[in-house]
């Protein structure tokens, strides 16, 4: 086309992608705030260790498809900021696992609380359905990519989220 309007699928590809950056750029300012010495990043592999109740570095590093030395870096900050810390794999002492200090549990308890407040005050006038059928688009959405960061490294889709009540795997 020359000059004249998108297709509607373009059209609608553009509004995804500049409304998927805003929501990013609200996450990381949202993290910031959260505890200001704690980029996104850094958040992220804190919740990924707390809800798995303890990991190897190389893990968070397949997961999010991060090199080690990214992982190992964000780690050490988190291991000096007192909310991650190193213990031996209960299977093999030379393995270090990851798990969240009690205060590294409580800013994620805090920001969890935080955050599902805000979510109740943005979506306040979205009804039961709309919330469901956009629950059900991130999850379809989240799902998608075969090779990003929602995948475990073996190929298979943990997006760490379940369908929401009532709604079937597509």
């Amino acid at each position: 086309m020359t000059g004249g309007a998108q297709p509607p699928r373009e059209a609608s590809l553009d509004v995804i992608q500049r409304e998927l950056t805003a929501f990013a750029r609200r996450a990381r300012a949202a993290a910031a705030r959260i505890h200001p010495e704690i980029p996104l990043v850094s958040y992220t592999l804190l919740a990924h260790i707390e809800e798995r109740h303890g990991c190897r570095a190389t893990d968070l590093a397949a997961h999010y498809l991060l090199d080690k030395s990214t992982v190992s870096r964000q780690v050490a900050g988190l291991e000096k900021l007192g909310l991650v810390e190193r213990r031996p794999a209960p299977d093999d002492h030379r393995v270090q696992v990851l798990h969240a200090t009690a205060a590294g549990t409580e800013i994620l308890s805090s920001a969890r609380t935080n955050r599902h407040a805000a979510y109740q005050e943005r979506l306040s006038d979205w009804s039961a359905e709309d919330l469901a059928r956009f629950a059900t688009y991130l999850l379809r959405y989240n799902g998608t990519d075969h090779s990003g960061p929602d995948r475990d490294g073996a190929g298979h889709s943990d997006t760490g989220a379940s369908r929401p009540p009532g709604h079937p795997s597509h």
